[in-house]
């Protein structure tokens, strides 16, 4: 904190409270809004994804309550690493370090692929067409307009946003603050847009039966509703990305726990009021494996003109949530290297805009090459269980800090401790333990690759290891 304390040095604190709830909401309202909720719907919950929603925000808010006190503890860049590095020490630090480049570097290039399919699709309604070949991986096939298939090269397109959030973020905190706002208020804005004029075409016959009746573990009935929480449970991801802004926030003791629990509550009002007029348009059996349910709602509604809108809200909520990820990923690396577990390179700070640039360069690149050459399904998972394991060790430090230091100044308190960051931890174990397991491999992989960095690299060079020599 005192390293921190060095303004002149270190990274410039621009950020208010209201900016660190947009940048909040600008990661969490993405693609989960306008896919999982049909998918949740159809095959789950019925109407009564709305109640899954809920459950998921609070299996969320336990976490978010514990990376608040960390927060306004710990007012660091680096977020979950910052935090471990605080309370279980530099091994675990790395662990967790390594882990958040699965949630923020490949979540980025998950995003951007994305992105670029409903680029193309946006572009289609204006008689715009990009070659198929520059919008898919290698990996991936494209079916053209007269039914032929062609191979991709590259995914041009994701190349380019990539690209241009990182010189965005290069520039500065606070351009980049402004631009996740303006992105933020533009999906918002179509959100409610949606709510409002579908609240006035919603036939009352398809909230019948709420809970519909059990089909099997999982299909539908209380386990459905549960088992849709672990579904949407991923459209909530991105409230623990505020947390790698904390030294560049201005009043981080206060603004921080605004800004992670603030963006939360207003994200899960939203997901709850668009999941009800969404099901109340449509019956949540036409929701069934339709990758746009968004689309099939508007169709129920005389304001056909609405589905572009949501494309470009979806365009709008993909861009700022890549720029919110890469933002992140470059925290957690300067802290990293601050504590001599990477290069110093990665904590080398602009001398006009004082952003970690070289960071931002290298995932840039990362992240592009992830973006432009790799299936999209590959990383999807991986970003899940990188973040939940992040989630669980945010929740075990709280518990190890209230006993190693119970009289540290704790600007924000989590309530109910053990109590909370215990639910936190088991709520968060099983959603791992519902993700393939071929994920869990990866992850083995991932994790066996930070070892072998570590143990060759980090820790000789490390703070302690330098001290320990």
């Amino acid at each position: 904190m005192n390293e921190a304390s060095e303004s002149e040095k270190g990274l410039k604190r621009s950020l208010s409270a209201t900016n660190l709830v947009a940048l909040g909401i600008g990661a969490i309202i993405g693609a989960g809004l306008f896919s999982l909720t049909g998918l949740a719907a159809a095959n789950n919950a019925g109407p009564a994804v709305t109640i899954s929603f809920l459950v998921g925000a609070i299996g969320c808010a336990f976490a978010g309550l514990c990376y608040a006190e960390f927060a306004s503890m710990i007012p660091i860049a680096g977020s979950a690493y910052t935090y471990s590095y605080a309370t279980m020490g530099e091994f675990m630090a790395w662990i967790i370090g390594w882990d958040l480049v699965l949630e923020y570097a490949l979540g980025a290039a998950t995003v951007a692929i994305s992105w670029s399919q409903y680029l193309v699709k946006f572009l289609h309604h204006f008689n715009i067409h990009l070659p198929a070949q520059l919008t898919a991986s290698p990996f991936e096939t494209v079916t053209l307009v007269d039914g032929t298939t062609v191979h991709g090269y590259m995914n041009f397109p994701a190349i380019l946003i990539v690209g241009a959030l990182s010189m965005l973020l290069i520039r500065g905190t606070r351009e980049s603050a402004f631009t996740n706002a303006l992105l933020v208020a533009l999906k918002v804005t179509v959100v409610l847009v949606f709510i409002a004029v579908g609240w006035n075409h919603v036939d009352p016959a398809n909230y019948t039966p709420y809970v519909p009746e059990n089909e099997g573990f999982g299909h539908f009935g209380i386990s459905g509703v549960l088992r849709g929480a672990a579904v949407v449970f991923f459209a909530f991801i991105g409230f623990d990305a505020v947390s790698t802004a904390a030294q560049e926030a201005k009043r981080p003791q206060k603004d921080m726990p605004i800004g992670i629990l603030g963006s939360l509550v207003i994200c899960t009002i939203l997901y709850v009021l668009f999941a009800h007029v969404m099901t109340g348009l449509a019956n949540y059996k036409e929701f069934k494996d339709s990758a746009a349910p968004v689309a099939i709602a508007i169709a129920k509604t005389p304001y056909g003109w609405l589905q572009q809108a949501i494309i470009l809200a979806i365009l709008a909520g993909y861009t700022s949530v890549i720029l919110v990820m890469l933002m992140g990923q470059s925290r957690v690396f300067y802290s990293m290297s601050k504590d001599g577990l990477l290069p110093k390179a990665f904590s080398d700070v602009h001398p006009k805009y004082r952003t970690p640039y070289k960071s931002n360069l290298l995932f840039m690149v990362f992240v592009s090459l992830f973006s432009a050459f790799v299936p999209v399904h590959v990383v999807g998972e991986m970003v899940s269980i990188g973040t939940l394991f992040a989630f669980v060790l945010v929740c075990i430090g709280i518990i190890i800090m209230r006993k190693k230091q119970p009289d540290a100044p704790r600007p924000f308190k989590t309530p109910l401790v053990p109590f909370v960051p215990i639910m936190g931890i088991i709520i968060c174990v099983v959603m791992m333990g519902a993700l393939p397991w071929d994920t869990w491999l990866r992850l083995a992989i991932w994790m066996g690759l930070g070892f072998v960095i570590y143990f060759t690299y980090s820790k000789k060079n490390s703070k302690i290891g330098q001290s320990e020599k």
